[in-house]
């Protein structure tokens, strides 16, 4: 068990502009959070915060490339040394973005530990768009798994002579949907992936066991998490809201599952929006889930004091699958012991958060969801004025490139 060290890392440099005289509110993310108490509760020290670059995307044209490279590979290789100081220290980096570009820094200081690493990615899309299946790029948040994998430019896909920072066959995919236009492409690529319904046909808990069977000859991994992997029934509160998303009780699970393992490096969460959050309630679900699902990582600041100090920037001693993830885990709150032939269920319905954290009286009061063609219940949110392609990470209507 590590000591959690949570680091602030508020970029909005991958997204378009969510409007022609605004920026994305995602920035305001890991101040949100903070302000429901996360550190005190996760009894994490203070890493701060790394300040981003100011947001312009000045003339930016389709066809330039990617907006912001330049001021995203320089705040890349800041975040990793701060997140490998973090992980030499032998402790548990919890990244606060900012949208999605922030895996680029992560993928950096992974890049440079010793050894064979993978990536765990939970996002509710893909963000696999490259120069090699779209007529042109240009928010990073859209394309950052493969930027990451070796697909793109090399400013950015090539940071400090590291080409790909994560192997296509090192990384396992969950919480896509299932009508996710790159799907076909993950799979001739030999990216693993579980879109939401095998996903909940499975189960959070065993879908995170698969993704760590996928890595098993991996030293550790790196785990991604973005928060439209939600229903924007439970979470609205994100750049590019899709139907068919996971529910709260599940990415604890899943969070739980994947953390659980001492191969786990460190996790980032991204995009979530306070500006689509003005009432603090999806804020509030969303560090209660962080609380549930980090529960296994967490030791008591007492036994932090006698942890022997890390050697600087060295990943976790390798470890054979066998030993590492047996098929029957000690149980830790919130993470069900799985046993061969028992059957998982625990794939919970999507409810709203409003619902959740208000009495009967209150959440009957609340207006109701609309119902979505796909039948998931979609609340209304203010709508994505499109000022200009390939600005924002996607399209809000659908997952197209910008």
């Amino acid at each position: 068990m590590r000591r959690i060290v949570v680091l602030d890392a508020p970029t909005n440099l991958g997204l378009r502009p969510p409007t022609a005289t605004s920026v994305p509110g995602c920035y305001k993310a890991p101040g949100a959070l903070r302000d429901h108490r996360l550190l005190a509760r996760l009894q994490a020290r203070d890493a701060g915060c790394l300040t981003p670059p100011r947001y312009d995307p000045g003339d930016w044209r389709p066809g330039d490339g990617v907006a912001h490279a330049a001021e995203i590979a320089r705040y890349s290789i800041l975040l990793a040394d701060r997140i490998g100081a973090i992980l030499g220290e032998g402790e548990f980096p919890v990244v606060l973005g900012g949208d999605c570009s922030v895996l680029l820094g992560a993928a950096v200081a992974v890049g440079r530990l010793d050894g064979r690493y993978g990536l765990v990615f939970v996002d509710g899309h893909s963000d696999f768009r490259h120069p090699g299946n779209a007529s042109y790029v240009g928010a990073a948040a859209g394309e950052d798994l493969a930027l990451v994998t070796g697909r793109g430019q090399p400013d950015l896909t090539g940071l400090e002579g590291r080409r790909p920072y994560f192997r296509d066959v090192d990384v396992a995919v969950l919480g896509i949907r299932p009508q996710d236009e790159y799907r076909i492409e993950l799979q001739a690529a030999g990216i693993a992936y579980r879109a939401v319904p095998e996903l909940r046909s499975d189960g959070a808990a065993r879908s995170a066991q698969w993704a760590r069977g996928v890595l098993q000859d991996c030293d550790g991994y790196w785990v991604h998490i973005d928060v439209d992997v939600l229903d924007p029934a439970v979470m609205s509160a994100v750049d590019a809201p899709d139907p068919g998303g996971i529910a709260y009780a599940e990415l604890e699970l899943l969070l739980a599952g994947l953390v659980s393992s001492p191969r786990c490096l460190g996790v980032e969460v991204t995009v979530f929006d306070p500006d689509y959050d003005p009432d603090g309630v999806h804020a509030a679900e969303l560090v209660d889930m962080l609380v549930a699902g980090l529960a296994p990582v967490r030791i008591p600041p007492a036994d932090a004091g006698r942890r022997p100090k890390a050697p600087a920037v060295q990943a976790p001693a390798p470890r054979r699958a066998a030993e590492d993830d047996p098929p029957a885990e000690p149980a830790e709150p919130g993470v069900p012991t799985i046993e061969p032939g028992v059957p998982t269920v625990d794939a919970a319905p999507v409810v709203p958060a409003q619902a959740r954290r208000k009495g009967p009286a209150d959440a009957a009061a609340e207006p109701a969801p609309e119902p979505a063609p796909d039948g998931s219940m979609v609340r209304r949110r203010p709508p994505v004025v499109d000022h200009g392609p390939g600005k924002l990470r996607r399209r809000p209507e659908a997952s197209t490139p910008g």
